[in-house]
């Protein structure tokens, strides 16, 4: 009997990229016409307390009725064409220790997801060109090939990354229970929950506290693009020989600590 599937889902803000996805959309907009100088403002600012402090809950909210307000009335075809300027930023700023974690999973035959409040059609983009299976992202509301302003599924944050991993596990058949989550905010304690192997990355303070208290692997990644280049040969390297050390051992017979990844 063949064993259900497993997949490997990761957040995108300060997870796979270092800033804030969403600040890149607005900058991308703002190039376009489509933001005002003051809100571009005052999205920068938010942008790093985040990079810095994470996400709260009003903050979320916030940015979802911005999101939703930007896209209103706007063609589907205007948001993709802003996708191809925002694509190679994004790119730009992946972190190699993510695109190393991500390569290992689908080494180990798992579907790669990410999951972002971020807009769907820009998410999917971007897990299209990271080579990965699939994006999860808010998913708004379309009528007549124009945005309502209205989201047509729950936000993509908190209890709605749940709710969508598990609408993805049922209609791909995956395991939630032998799958894997990475996030660094206590916002998406939910998706953490819902999977076998929840893993913290770069940590917010609350969330640093759960995974303490509940035994969750804590992953740090360099917080500097300078410090990425710097170290991503060291770092991928431990990654790749702790993998291999592992796959040889089991292959001995021997008694080996497992990764958290495998």
């Amino acid at each position: 009997m063949t064993e259900p599937r497993a997949a490997a889902f990761f957040d995108l803000d300060r997870t796979i990229i270092g800033g804030s996805s969403v600040f890149v959309f607005g900058w991308v907009a703002y190039r376009r016409g489509m933001v005002p100088t003051s809100q571009l403002l005052k999205d920068a600012l938010n942008a790093a307390a985040f990079k810095l402090q994470g996400a709260s809950d009003a903050k979320t909210d916030a940015v979802k009725a911005r999101i939703l307000a930007a896209i209103e009335g706007v063609g589907v075809s205007t948001l993709m064409d802003l996708a191809d300027d925002v694509l190679p930023r994004l790119l730009d700023d992946v972190r190699r220790e993510a695109r190393g974690l991500i390569d290992l999973h689908a080494a180990a035959d798992r579907d790669t997801y990410i999951v972002s409040a971020s807009p769907v059609e820009i998410v999917s983009r971007f897990a299209e060109a990271m080579g990965m299976t699939g994006g999860i992202g808010t998913v708004a509301e379309i009528e007549n090939g124009t945005y309502t302003g209205e989201l047509a599924e729950p936000f993509c944050y908190g209890e709605g990354k749940a709710i969508a991993l598990q609408k993805v596990a049922a209609e791909k058949g995956y395991d939630l229970a032998r799958s894997y989550a990475y996030t660094d905010s206590a916002g998406d304690l939910p998706m953490l929950e819902v999977v076998g192997h929840p893993v913290a990355v770069n940590p917010d303070r609350a969330l640093e506290a759960v995974a303490y208290h509940r035994g969750w692997p804590v992953v740090e990644f360099s917080r500097t693009r300078k410090k990425v280049i710097k170290r991503t040969t060291a770092a991928t390297g431990a990654v790749a020989l702790a993998a291999a050390t592992y796959a040889i051992g089991r292959a001995q017979g021997k008694r080996v600590k497992r990764p958290f990844w495998a």
